[in-house]
């Protein structure tokens, strides 16, 4: 049926988007050097052509650099795009205008990608039939009174997750696989295992298309989502119904059933770059509208990009216009999605001012930082670029945490066996405090992780020596090489049943160090079954069984799950081990003891200048009314050690966790822990032992 066509106002320039009001919506979009412009208008998101096709008068429509125009009677639900044309002088200026392009909204609250043709944008001309829609969204909601959680870092657990591979295998038995609403239905399974925010792997709108082409040609697709477009909408991928435009409020269901069940939200993040790639890439969006403006370019050849992320672009991130548009947007996703953090990619890319160097104080991030809507929100950095900028230690600003790369590799090494790190172990068990300390800050700017989606799984860390990812389609070319890993003495599947079991405790060994440490530990989801990608340390294009979290592992591996919800539960009730402040070594109030005590295999001789040694034992004092102490060991070595219990008048050790034991006694709750009757206990090679103490 043919809609009618809609009278026009000139509109507002503020703020950006398409806002839907009471009589109508407004559109507006920022393009400097646009010369024509036109407001398509859709019945659905993927019909061939306008129901009304709107030329902006630059007298009329244009404010400054915004172009904007209101349409009266226009209701929410109705789909859009854009065409501009202007300069299209690439070498010279960096301008990519094309007359025939439909763009899409770069504030678009919500995308489709129904009839998508990466391809078909990646070259000049018209591609209507090819192109990406966005919609006007309805934007009322009933929160039911829900808000931002504000749970303090110290006490915070992360679990990170991909939203379509949590639920996706067939055995997830959701009604609604790889969902935001099939990750609601998975809400009760996240409270049992004890975490308190999930990280989400990105869920802006993002490329599946981007892909090198000889992968695409295997019928694999981008996985991991790593190739934002639209940075307001939700990716269509994980709703049910995208072409209705329910992004928005599917989202907002999924971030309301996580607070009721007391868990945050943290979303990864993809500002470094866009879907847009390098000189050759797509025109979505900003490429058509101010790709000199968005975009890193070379100063004497605009054509050329540069890149510092290793995906072909680097987004301008420092220009003041582009700065504005992500505070803005983080700013919509806490103060209308109300998500609790952000997870940055690749975040020292952000750090570089226009001429691609590094800036002492970028603005952007500072602005982020000060923002007073972002006050409360928790902002994390993978401090580094693809183009050798390291800043984990040194990232600008003071409330920004860093995902830890140091603390992986060392916990990695001295795990496999590696010799002579005790020293710089305790330092990265303590919060890492020769990173943070001496500039103010604090152990909780400390992630601590092991492993993440980029890189072997838990399980994969412990079975294979190399990478294996042929099914890439790359030759086994991509992905790290360094993943300081260790097979247990077989490359891959077997079933040696000692080698099996040793896979099995020295993932328990992770999660019992991860779980001891000052700083905020993070957990790979999937780990705590020992899900495995058979050694694909890339799985970036693996939207397949491969990636996909089998639950059937729940009931295989069930002992390791038990142990991981385990240790979660021993992690909260000792106040000692999330700390806000770095430890002292001073006593504890009113007791003798001091906050925390360094032993070798003897009492109070710690190992620190032994290049041969792999057993590093400590004492943490309880500083909360009735907490126990607690007495680690961990003994990487490849013999068994005799250790010394400390004496502290008054209490009796009780063995709480011993890794090389089997299920149930590996763990063991307060409530059935067993007092130690002897001053020494004999802790077995590769193993952690932990004590709890109690009053006699």
């Amino acid at each position: 049926m043919q809609k009618k066509e809609y009278q026009l106002k000139p509109g507002n320039p503020y703020p950006s988007g398409s806002i839907a009001k009471n009589k109508g919506v407004n559109f507006s979009i920022f393009s400097r050097y646009a010369t024509h412009v036109e407001l398509l208008l859709f019945t659905t998101s993927d019909c061939d052509d306008p129901f009304q096709t709107i030329v902006l008068q630059e007298e009329i429509n244009r404010t400054f650099f915004s172009w904007h125009v209101y349409v009266v009677g226009l209701p929410a639900g109705t789909w859009y795009a854009w065409r501009m044309d202007g300069p299209n002088q690439v070498r010279e200026a960096g301008l990519h205008f094309d007359k025939n392009k439909q763009l899409i909204d770069p504030w678009a609250r919500a995308v489709s990608h129904q009839r998508w043709s990466r391809k078909a944008a990646c070259m000049p001309g018209d591609n209507k039939l090819n192109a990406m829609r966005c919609i006007v969204v309805d934007d009322r909601y009933d929160w039911e009174g829900d808000v931002p959680l504000r749970i303090r870092s110290e006490k915070a657990i992360v679990y990170e997750l991909h939203v379509g591979g949590f639920t996706r295998h067939p055995s997830s038995g959701v009604a609604h696989p790889g969902t935001f609403a099939g990750l609601i239905e998975k809400i009760p399974y996240l409270q049992k295992l004890g975490i308190t925010h999930v990280e989400l792997l990105p869920v802006m709108a993002f490329d599946e298309q981007d892909v090198p082409q000889y992968t695409a040609d295997m019928g694999l697709k981008n996985y991991w989502g790593y190739s934002t477009h639209s940075f307001f909408s939700p990716h269509p991928g994980y709703c049910v119904t995208p072409e209705q435009g329910t992004h928005v409020q599917e989202f907002r269901d999924l971030v309301k059933a996580l607070h009721r069940a007391g868990i945050g939200v943290i979303m990864d993040v993809v500002f470094n770059h866009t879907a847009e790639a390098g000189a050759d890439g797509p025109i979505i969006n900003f490429r058509g509208i101010g790709d000199d403006i968005f975009y890193h370019h070379d100063k004497f050849n605009k054509s050329i990009l540069h890149d510092y992320t290793g995906c072909g672009n680097t987004v301008n991130a420092n220009h003041p216009l582009v700065a504005n548009f992500i505070i803005s947007c983080l700013e919509y996703w806490v103060r209308e999605m109300h998500v609790d953090g952000f997870r940055f990619d690749l975040a020292s890319a952000l750090a570089r001012g226009e001429d691609g160097k590094v800036l002492q104080d970028p603005p952007l991030l500072w602005g982020i930082e000060l923002s007073a809507q972002l006050a409360k929100t928790k902002l994390i950095a993978e401090a580094w670029d693809a183009a050798g900028l390291y800043q984990v230690g040194s990232f600008p600003g003071y409330r920004w945490a860093e995902w830890n790369g140091r603390y992986r590799d060392v916990i990695r090494r001295f795990v496999r066996g590696d010799k002579g790190l005790v020293n710089e172990l305790a330092t990265r068990l303590c919060g890492s405090n020769d990173l943070y300390e001496h500039k103010g800050r604090l152990p909780i700017n400390s992630i601590n992780f092991v492993t993440c989606h980029d890189g072997f799984t838990l399980y994969d860390l412990f079975s294979y020596n190399e990478k294996h990812n042929y099914a890439n389609g790359e030759h086994n070319q991509d992905g790290c090489n360094n993943n300081l890993s260790y097979n247990c003495g077989i490359e891959g599947e077997t079933k040696d049943p000692g080698v099996l079991a040793l896979r099995r405790k020295q993932a328990r060994n992770v999660f019992t160090m991860l779980l001891l440490s000052q700083g905020v530990p993070m957990l790979l989801a999937g780990d705590e079954i020992l899900n495995s990608q058979h050694g694909n340390n890339n799985c970036y294009c693996q939207d397949n069984e491969l990636s996909w979290i089998d639950w059937r592992m729940t009931e295989k591996n069930a002992d390791m799950l038990r142990f991981v919800q385990l240790m979660i539960a021993l992690r909260k009730r000792h106040s000692s081990i999330m700390r806000r402040r770095f430890l002292t070594g001073k006593p504890i109030d009113g007791r003798e003891i001091a906050e925390i005590q360094w032993h070798g295999t003897e009492l109070n001789k710690p190992l620190w200048d032994d290049p041969e040694s792999s057993v590093l034992a400590f004492t943490l004092a309880g500083i909360e009314s009735n907490e126990p102490d607690l007495h680690i060991v961990m003994n990487m070595s490849d013999r068994p050690v005799i250790i010394e219990l400390p004496v502290i008048y008054g209490y009796a050790w009780c063995l709480a966790l011993d890794t090389s034991l089997e299920s149930p006694h590996d763990i063991v709750p307060p409530q059935d822990q067993k007092t130690v009757n002897e001053n020494f206990y004999s802790v077995n090679t590769q193993t952690v032992v932990v004590f709890e103490n109690r009053e006699c």
